[in-house]
């Protein structure tokens, strides 16, 4: 059963499922765009995660920036050529959670909530905004052919 303030949330932000995992609805889209581009200059999204969902290994072309807002803590895990990274979103800065993180573009990432009961709720805007044609989900059999000492993480994730 889903957390009850995030069902809450999930009804009165109108927020849908969202392909990678959690939910979503966009809040924002310039409407300035990036000239012969047919690009936004930047989008934002209201992000939900639960306990029970995880954000999948995912890579866009653009910087992605979090922005913690209520719930749980969420951790944001990257992989790149120099291994698997874990940044926690979070208000409790003196535990060395972090209210922004930015992820930069290109770079693979997933989320997921920290705890085994309960919900976070983050907005993540980006520049130049965010078009599903730069979005690419991966599978757990490419991940790790490309990291295969990062297994327990890649199956988590998936």
């Amino acid at each position: 059963m889903r957390h009850p303030e995030a069902q809450l949330l999930i009804e009165n932000l109108g927020l849908l499922p969202h392909p990678e995992g959690g939910f979503y609805r966009e809040t924002y889209r310039s409407s300035q765009q990036l000239e012969q581009q047919d690009r936004s200059l930047m989008t934002s999204i209201f992000f939900l995660l639960t306990d029970t969902d995880i954000s999948r290994f995912h890579r866009i072309t653009a910087d992605e920036c979090w922005y913690f807002h209520a719930g749980n803590p969420i951790v944001v895990h990257t992989l790149n050529e120099n291994g698997h990274h874990e940044f926690v979103l979070g208000n409790d800065v003196a535990q060395g959670q972090l209210p922004f993180y930015l992820v930069k573009g290109g770079t693979i990432f997933g989320s997921s909530v920290l705890g085994d009961d309960g919900y976070g709720l983050v907005s993540c805007a980006v520049a130049p905004g965010f078009d599903f044609r730069d979005f690419e989900l991966f599978d757990t059999e490419t991940l790790l052919k490309q990291f295969p000492t990062h297994e327990a993480i890649i199956r988590k994730m998936k």
